[in-house]
């Protein structure tokens, strides 16, 4: 079974395919790397070329540069809305833009299940797009990501969507989870997106297929008894079937969903965005 987000006014996958996206995000279009887009585009090089503002020209493992296509001046950073919300975005080195779009399907699931007397907690919270959504609904939010910047842009992205009192926390998205256990806190909602692999601040090495478990153990313990649990994995080594075990482990007594995440574009090819577990109490 499969999860297919779909894009709204402000966003739109046009195209896949040759190894790179064809995206447009407000009134820019970009092309970026895709390593899933192992197929044939439906477009022409020369129309993706045409249609284009920026492409992301990598010279190593997730860095390079972007090349404008247009002779006329456009920003590097510009916003763009989904519903009365407002996110800032940006030309990254690392050929990021400040948002995942194929995780509007969770901020409408995060927008049907919380209130104004709601907790909720983001873990690995990049810029905060899932932080916002929650606020908008009046829940009380707190937000954890161990990279100082990121944080500042969410900050941004919140008084940009006049939004206020969120919880900003710059802290270890784990070692966090694991203090709110001793300190028996309980959240109606939490969603993590943690990455694959890396470093942590003190050259730490981190491997999600390791540490998913204590995640998991973490997330049941602090999830209220109504509560709900988002997960997106993007790792190899961590498959729907794996996925679902553990979740089974540690969430014996409550509603699990298991699925691949999918965007379709406006062409019509399908592209992967790892696996979303999502848990309901």
């Amino acid at each position: 079974m499969n999860t297919f987000s779909n894009g709204w006014s402000d966003y739109e996958l046009i195209d896949a395919g040759n190894g790179k996206k064809l995206e447009r995000f407000g009134e820019i279009i970009l092309i970026r790397p895709e390593i899933q887009a192992h197929f044939p585009p439906e477009l022409s090089a020369k129309e993706w070329l045409q249609r284009a503002h920026f492409e992301f020209v990598e010279f190593g493992k997730n860095k390079g540069e972007w090349k404008a296509l247009k002779r006329f001046s456009l920003s590097h950073k510009w916003q763009i809305s989904f519903k009365n919300l407002v996110f800032n975005l940006e030309l990254t080195q690392f050929k990021h833009v400040g948002i995942f779009p194929e995780q509007v399907t969770n901020w409408e699931f995060i927008q049907s299940h919380l209130s104004g007397t709601s907790t909720f907690l983001n873990l690995f919270a990049y810029t905060g797009a899932a932080s916002l959504v929650a606020r908008s609904t009046g829940a009380f939010v707190t937000h954890v990501d161990a990279m100082k910047q990121l944080v500042t842009w969410s900050k941004e992205n919140m008084l940009s969507s006049q939004l206020d009192n969120i919880r900003w926390l710059v802290d270890d998205a784990l070692k966090f989870a694991q203090r709110e256990v001793k300190r028996e806190r309980k959240y109606d909602g939490i969603i993590m997106d943690p990455p694959a692999f890396g470093l942590g601040a003190k050259g730490e090495r981190w491997l999600l297929d390791q540490k998913l478990p204590e995640l998991l153990d973490c997330a049941s313990k602090i999830l209220s008894e109504k509560g709900f649990l988002i997960v997106n994995t993007y790792s190899p080594k961590v498959d729907v079937k794996t996925l679902e075990k553990l979740a089974k482990t540690h969430f014996q007594k409550d509603k699990i969903s298991v699925t691949e995440l999918w965007m379709k574009s406006t062409t019509g090819k399908k592209l992967y965005y790892g696996n979303l577990l999502r848990v309901q109490r």
